[in-house]
């Protein structure tokens, strides 16, 4: 009978970062499966956007092993797997000379290359993507005209044009107002639960916590693995992690 067993997503052993003797990541070690819907948390200056840009191929540790699907970091090709919301995405520039149409087409970038012509596939995806995004009615304003709830769903429609299996977003809430992250946090879930898409959501405020995620991981170099979110969060872990007396407060399953 074969045996049977999941390869996750992500597998990062005993991974190691510094940067001119100065260690950013100690020792992590971390799965990441398909379907899961994660946070990692941390203050800044922690090692979190530094760990998302290795597990993207950004950067190459100093020790220690990441694998995407099964593969070496090296040997990963299929990064249209993987959509990526960066940090700050959301704040451009009022005068940018490109429509929401133009920025979602570039995700389909990865799947074609940059300088061939757009396919029915590509277009299809496109359409699909802010079809998502409810921001259909948006394609051919100026991005950044828009506010910064619209922005964000704009740059997430970009990263889910190349179909990918996993979503990351590095503090995605950077200005963006507290309806538009209410409403932003009703959306990962939906992303989650009805497309299958597996969601790592990166963060420094232990506030913005949905009570949607299933796993969450504390980064402040080294690592802590919460397998209930709602108990570690309150836990003395949480106060070491932030140097402070940490409590949070659930406030993102709102009442209609």
């Amino acid at each position: 009978m074969p045996v049977n067993f999941r390869v996750p997503i992500f597998d990062v052993k005993n991974l190691n970062f510094s940067v001119r003797g100065q260690s950013i990541l100690s020792n992590i070690s971390l799965e990441i499966f398909n379907g899961e819907y994660i946070a990692i948390i941390g203050p800044n200056g922690g090692g979190k956007t530094t760990l998302a840009r290795m597990l993207l191929g950004l950067e190459k540790p100093t020790s220690g092993t990441v694998r995407i699907f099964g593969k070496k970091l090296g040997d990963f090709k299929l990064w249209d797997k993987i959509g990526f919301v960066p940090q700050r995405a959301s704040l451009v520039d009022a005068n940018f000379p490109a429509t929401v149409l133009d920025i979602v087409n570039m995700g389909r970038t990865s799947k074609r290359g940059i300088f061939s012509s757009m396919s029915k596939e590509d277009k299809d995806a496109v359409q699909d993507a802010m079809m998502k995004m409810d921001i259909l009615d948006l394609k051919n304003k100026m991005v950044g005209t828009l506010s910064g709830g619209q922005r964000q769903r704009v740059m997430i429609a970009r990263a889910l044009a190349s179909k990918p299996e996993i979503l990351i977003l590095d503090e995605p809430n950077t200005g963006v107002d507290m309806l538009s992250q209410k409403n932003f946090y009703t959306l990962l879930a939906k992303l989650n639960t009805d497309e299958k898409i597996t969601i790592l959501f990166i963060t420094h405020d232990i506030g913005v916590i949905a009570d949607d995620i299933g796993r969450l991981f504390t980064i402040n170099q080294k690592a802590i693995i919460c397998n209930n979110p709602k108990e570690a969060l309150s836990c003395e872990e949480m106060s070491q992690l932030y140097g402070i007396d940490a409590h949070l407060i659930h406030n993102h399953k709102h009442e209609h």
